[in-house]
C-alpha cells in the first residue's frame, strides 16, 4: 500500500463533491473521459498521484477548482489523525 507511510499529505475529495453532485464512478468517468479505475482510485483514495491532464478533466466535469479536489494537509495535522 503506501510503503512505510500510514498516511499521506494530500488528501483527495473526488468522493465528497461526488457525493454532492450525486454522481457515480462510471457517471465521473463518461462526463471527465477519466478511465473508470484512476476515478475509482481516486474516489478510494488509492490513487499514487494524478496528472494536470486528468485534474483538467475532473475540475471540468465537476465544475470546481484543483483546491477543491485536493488538499494538503501538514505535518501536525497529519499526526493528530493518526
Amino acid at each position: 500500500m503506501l510503503k512505510g507511510r500510514d498516511f499521506l499529505a494530500i488528501k483527495f475529495h473526488v468522493s465528497k463533491i461526488m457525493g454532492e453532485q450525486k454522481l457515480k464512478m462510471s457517471d465521473l468517468a463518461k462526463l471527465s473521459n477519466v478511465h473508470r479505475n484512476t476515478v475509482m482510485a481516486l474516489y478510494h483514495e488509492n490513487a499514487k498521484g494524478i496528472t494536470w491532464d486528468v485534474l483538467e478533466k475532473l475540475c471540468s466535469a465537476l465544475n470546481c477548482q484543483p483546491g477543491d479536489l485536493i488538499e494538503y494537509i501538514p505535518t501536525q495535522e497529519k499526526d493528530l489523525l493518526k
